[in-house]
């Protein structure tokens, strides 16, 4: 199929679409409208079930409800929106359902502004809402990237009943860039085709019941047994993660999603100086690509971690290095997102030793913040 121009939440809609969505449920809000308004109009052409809901907490509830059945399910909001969502995605995560959410981020907290961000990766990545649980985390860099991700993310769901979210910032989401669509998946056929623990009618079989409600201690730690086992196959499986000039790097970069886009032009730009600097970016950012990241702790001088966020993903980069190099922070909060220049600048601090094992290296960055304000 040939490539066409796309905007990225529309992007998103019509892989989900050609994922075999059967029914999507959400409420407006920027920086991801686009993607309800399209589902909106696409799924009733289709057939398909499509629902804007009163609020948020009504979206999650109703994804519960039809995930319940066997269907594909997909809501999509951003920031505040999800915020709102948190305590339906434990109730998913405790019934064992699978179900797909999609997450444009925008600056923060409270309500913020509209712009882009990544603030929402403590919230996403390392749980969210209540219980022992974790969600898989997928995070595009790309317009392409974010159509092939969401049209796996059903799939990865459904295989281990988690789930599963697309976490991109807005400007992912707002811009058009060439992208190929893949094939149309038939719609899965319900009852009929429905997984073996859906709940479809109990005609001429044993009654099914799904419950996230444990009342009894030793049945609640089975459950939370049986979705930490499950979990443990994800991280066997499923560690996403793409490298750049790595092979002979003397210092790495980590980011994702639009701030991994920035990074890779800092770090071909420091190349160009001649300076070997390598770029890690992280596709699953749960399950995290902790062995990748180990490895090259073994390799490099030190690590320079890009986010638009206050150095959340930063924290889960000094866990897996353990101490063994530095590792500094480049970042930018609200909405703003960091340039090429300022990455490579923090290349070249790098590259001249200024890094240090004393101190965090979330306050040396803002030291050098201040200087801006």
């Amino acid at each position: 199929m040939a490539r066409e121009l796309w905007k990225g939440n529309n992007a998103i809609a019509e892989a989900a679409v050609r994922a075999g969505l059967q029914a999507y449920f959400g409420y407006p809000i920027t920086p991801q409208t686009e993607l309800l308004e399209y589902l909106s109009w696409r799924m009733p052409e289709l057939g398909r079930a499509f629902v804007q809901a009163e609020s948020e907490l009504g979206a999650v509830n109703m994804v519960y409800g039809a995930a319940c059945t066997g269907a594909r399910v997909m809501s999509s909001s951003s920031s505040p929106g999800v915020s709102l969502m948190m305590e339906g995605l434990s109730y998913l995560a405790g019934t064992e359902l699978p179900a797909v959410l999609v997450d444009v981020m925008r600056g923060g907290p409270g309500l913020g502004n509209i712009a882009p961000a990544q603030g929402d990766y403590n919230q996403i990545v390392h749980g969210g809402g209540h219980g022992d649980y974790n969600m898989l985390v997928l995070a595009p860099s790309s317009v392409q990237e974010a159509v092939d991700l969401t049209y796996i993310s059903f799939d990865l769901a459904e295989k281990y009943r988690v789930v599963t979210v697309v976490l991109l910032d807005g400007s992912i989401g707002q811009m058009m860039e060439p992208a190929e669509m893949p094939e149309m998946r038939p719609v899965r056929r319900l009852p009929e085709e429905a997984p073996e623990w859906a709940v479809t009618g109990a005609m001429g079989r044993q009654r099914r019941v799904l419950s996230s409600i444990y009342l009894q201690p030793p049945e609640e730690e089975e459950a939370n047994l049986r979705i930490l086992k499950r979990w443990q196959q994800v991280i066997a499986n499923e560690v996403r993660c793409k490298t750049y000039y790595m092979e002979d790097a003397r210092f790495a970069v980590v980011g994702f999603g639009s701030a991994g886009r920035v990074a890779l032009s800092a770090v071909r730009a420091a190349r160009a100086e001649g300076i070997p600097v390598g770029l890690v970016r992280p596709i699953t950012l749960n399950p995290f690509p902790e062995k990748i990241l180990q490895q090259y702790a073994g390799q490099v001088e030190s690590m320079l971690v890009v986010e638009m966020s206050a150095g959340q993903m930063l924290e889960d980069v000094r866990r897996v290095v353990q101490g063994r190099v530095p590792v500094e922070l480049c970042a930018r909060l609200g909405g703003i997102m960091p340039l090429p220049d300022e990455v490579l600048d923090a290349i070249r601090s790098l590259a001249r030793g200024e890094a240090t094992l004393e101190g965090h290296p979330r306050d040396r960055w803002l030291q050098r913040m201040s200087l801006l304000y």
